[in-house]
């Protein structure tokens, strides 16, 4: 699979399970959201914005698109209302049909922008690994059909290299029937 395709799998409404276990606190967490995926031509103006501001004035981008989610946490003690909402673009730029980078404008966990690199592996799961100012995340997203996927994460500290947190969701597409008389 090559990330065209993937981007492509992916565009549409989905609803997504998660679960998390947060060994810095101590706690698991399940967050139930909404995810929506919209696909974005190459020359549109928050993509032509986004780049203008990066190092990346003229990149070989392909597929970029639009991830906006909204969430419910059953997280205790604190109000996390406000990290369960948002939106980012990202832009993927191959180096080859396997590999490349995706340029992120909200990060997963740290919101700043961020840089992904990205590969395929044979199974067509795609792994992305981001480096951020204090932690480091490894995401792996994989379709088990058409219209069901799963996604895993692990956070680890940048310092120590300590696992902070590690994820798993479950995403279902809304898929959108003709109303028939």
């Amino acid at each position: 699979m090559g990330i065209e395709e993937f981007v492509n799998k992916s565009e549409g409404e989905w609803n997504s399970m998660r679960s998390g276990h947060s060994l810095a606190f101590k706690q698991f967490e399940e967050v139930l959201s909404h995810i929506s995926i919209t696909l974005l031509q190459p020359d549109d103006t928050q993509i032509k914005d986004y780049l203008k501001e990066s190092e990346y004035s003229k990149p070989q981008i392909i597929s970029p698109f639009k991830i906006e989610w909204s969430g419910e946490s059953n997280w205790k003690g604190s109000d996390s209302s406000n990290d369960l909402s948002g939106c980012s673009l990202l832009i993927p730029i191959p180096s080859s049909k396997q590999e490349g980078i995706i340029l992120r404008s909200m990060g997963y966990t740290e919101k700043i922008d961020a840089i992904s690199n990205y590969h395929f592996i044979s199974d067509g799961t795609i792994v992305l690994s981001t480096v951020y100012e204090q932690t480091v995340a490894e995401e792996r997203i994989w379709f088990i059909s058409e219209n069901v996927r799963c996604r895993s994460s692990v956070i680890l500290s940048l310092e120590s290299k300590a696992i902070l947190q590690t994820s798993f969701a479950s995403e279902i597409k809304r898929v959108h029937k003709p109303y028939r008389e």
